[in-house]
């Protein structure tokens, strides 16, 4: 294998040295530049596996440099070198793309960290292709997420993802892991919100055998599962305040004490968050710590809500119809244009997820595999049909929309089949559907007992 080459670019002669030098006993050679000008005419005469930048140089702003280093036709990992705590052109720089930064004066010891773990993302991104779920559509918001999502993938910059309910911050949280060099390490997802308040701890951190009544053998927790890759924390504002302190803690330190244990476990761990709150007002209504805000919120993405994106909802449903069609190993079903219609005017208020429940609805009702608009059932009332506030007055007696209309679904379903003791195909004519509508239903409601 040829020796890899490293571009470094100061305009202090005593740091180029000092840098040549150590790369050099770590087996890599080295070019040096001492100004932008001279980086760019390199960069065009040959490929580099590295790029140790300065943010000050005599003829420019290395912040520039990063942006035309992204611009590049293949990968190349950049780190730059910043003043001594100066966080925020740091902040500014990986935002532009840059992996990591280091502080001036240079810890040699961190150098050489930085180094190898960023000529292993090199090496990574250069042995397999692009292998990121796709974010489907092609609206230009949706093309300014992709580049970004391309971009942000490389760095270890803790993302936060902005969006409303059912628009796909998961989603575009695993493209950035799977299109970075931690695609080969776990994703795990957790939602902040689903987790009652006393385990939380017990559930990030782990636990030893015996530290709290019910602890009969060691758990892991979720920051030494997701070692090695990356933890998704969803609806992250929902995190109760004092566990709001424990995991800046475990951010800041890259360390987590289980419970009842005597010493800390290094973690190596790339944060993303999401929430479909706005948490800057969190912040500011004193629910979420700011310290812990500005931690998980380097760099921020917006996921465009699907109104925003109609062009796209053809191609999603092309998408979603064919994945449903393929989990029950049915032929696809197609939209009639009066469907096609109806959807582009539709609001969804739950955005993608309400798209795909619609469509998955629609599929089971649909004659023929053609889903006609009344399959879609998307009766929305007219603002004269509306009750003053614009609330129809329903009661879901605490349950969500969908668990109340699972419920009906389910008591509708049992009493056809009780009433034609258990013959599917006769159920499914009183109910007015096809056999393979009920078929789906009772397989999705757990009433199958083939």
């Amino acid at each position: 294998m040829s020796q890899r080459t490293v571009l470094l670019i100061d305009d202090e002669p005593d740091i180029r040295e000092l840098l040549e030098i150590t790369l050099g006993r770590m087996g890599l050679d080295s070019v040096a530049a001492k100004d932008c000008q001279q980086a760019r005419q390199l960069l065009r005469q040959r490929e580099f596996d590295l790029c140790l930048t300065d943010l000050r140089l005599p003829d420019g702003n290395g912040i520039e440099l990063v942006q035309d280093i992204q611009a590049l036709d293949y990968p190349l990992p950049v780190a730059v070198f910043t003043a001594h705590g100066n966080t925020d052109t740091a902040i500014q720089a990986m935002k532009a793309g840059a992996y990591d930064f280091v502080s001036k004066p240079v810890n040699l010891e961190q150098l050489r960290k930085l180094v190898s773990s960023a000529l292993e993302v090199k090496a990574k991104t250069s042995a397999r292709s692009e292998q990121g779920l796709a974010f489907i559509g092609e609206a230009p918001a949706v093309r300014k997420l992709k580049a970004q999502i391309s971009k942000l993938a490389h760095s270890k910059a803790p993302i936060y993802i902005a969006g409303e309910s059912g628009s796909g911050k998961e989603l575009v949280a695993r493209s950035i892991h799977y299109q970075g060099p931690r695609a080969e390490g776990p994703f795990i997802p957790v939602n902040c919100g689903a987790i009652p308040a006393e385990l939380m701890e017990s559930e990030f951190f782990g636990h030893k055998k015996g530290a709290f009544t019910g602890a009969h053998q060691d758990k892991m927790g979720l920051f030494q599962a997701a070692d090695g890759g990356t933890l998704f924390l969803d609806e992250v504002a929902d995190l109760p305040l004092e566990m709001q302190v424990k995991l800046l803690r475990a951010i800041q330190e890259k360390a987590v004490r289980p419970i009842g244990a005597q010493a800390e476990i290094n973690t190596d761990v790339r944060i993303l968050s999401a929430t479909h709150k706005d948490l800057q007002a969190e912040v500011e209504s004193g629910r979420f710590r700011s310290d812990l805000f500005y931690r998980i919120n380097v760099i921020e993405l917006q996921v465009p809500a699907l109104r925003q994106r109609r062009e796209d909802i053809p191609l999603l449903s092309e998408y979603f119809l064919a994945k449903i069609a393929g989990d029950m190993n049915l032929p696809p079903a197609q939209l009639s244009s009066e469907a096609n219609e109806r959807l582009q005017h539709y609001r969804f208020p739950g955005n993608v997820r309400e798209l795909e429940n619609i469509l998955e609805r629609a599929f089971t009702l649909c004659e023929d595999n053609i889903i006609t608009e009344a399959d879609l059932f998307l009766s929305q009332p007219s603002a004269a049909q509306m009750p003053a506030g614009g609330r129809a007055g329903l009661s879901l007696d605490g349950r969500n929309l969908d668990e109340l209309l699972e419920a009906i679904e389910k008591d509708f379903l049992l009493q056809a089949l009780e009433q034609c003791r258990w013959n599917k195909t006769a159920a499914a004519e009183s109910l007015g559907i096809s056999f393979r509508s009920i078929r789906y239903r009772l397989k999705k409601l757990g009433l199958d007992d083939d």
